[in-house]
């Protein structure tokens, strides 16, 4: 296997919500979007999906066991600066996000803050100060 992402699937309650969600912080919806399924290209070939939790489950074979707590992963974003971060965190909750943590120096030496789109899934808004992003704003970790 070749060490990367091609998509991320997030399964939401609302479709059409989501998708207004994700356009009101900035991403860009694309042409190959229908009604069941939303699309937004991101940087280095990523791409984000938002599809209907249910539907999600269904296909996987598995059982929707709800989007009550904590579901064990998080999307990060890096920015270039702390005042990118308080930026975008504050962009996030202008669109409907819940504010998780106030950003803040963290104990590793980075600043970052948390929070939860509408259907609950965690973002860390995050400034590493020990990695340097390329024009993309892509993190390629030393060796």
């Amino acid at each position: 296997m070749k060490p990367r992402i091609s998509l991320i699937t997030l399964g939401v309650a609302d479709v059409a919500a989501a998708t207004e969600f994700y356009l009101k912080i900035g991403l860009q919806k694309s042409g190959e979007s229908n009604d069941s399924v939303s699309f937004f290209q991101l940087s280095g070939g990523l791409v984000l999906a938002v599809w209907k939790r249910t539907d999600l489950a269904k296909d996987a074979h598995i059982e929707d066991g709800g989007s009550k707590g904590f579901g064990g992963m998080a999307l990060a974003y890096n920015a270039a600066s702390p005042l990118d971060v308080d930026k975008l965190i504050a962009a996030f909750i202008a669109a409907g996000a819940k504010l998780l943590k106030q950003p803040d120096k963290t104990f590793w030496g980075g600043y970052s803050g948390y929070v939860a789109d509408p259907d609950g899934h965690v973002w860390e808004i995050a400034h590493n100060p020990f990695w340097e992003l390329d024009e993309s704003g892509g993190i390629t970790l030393p060796s």
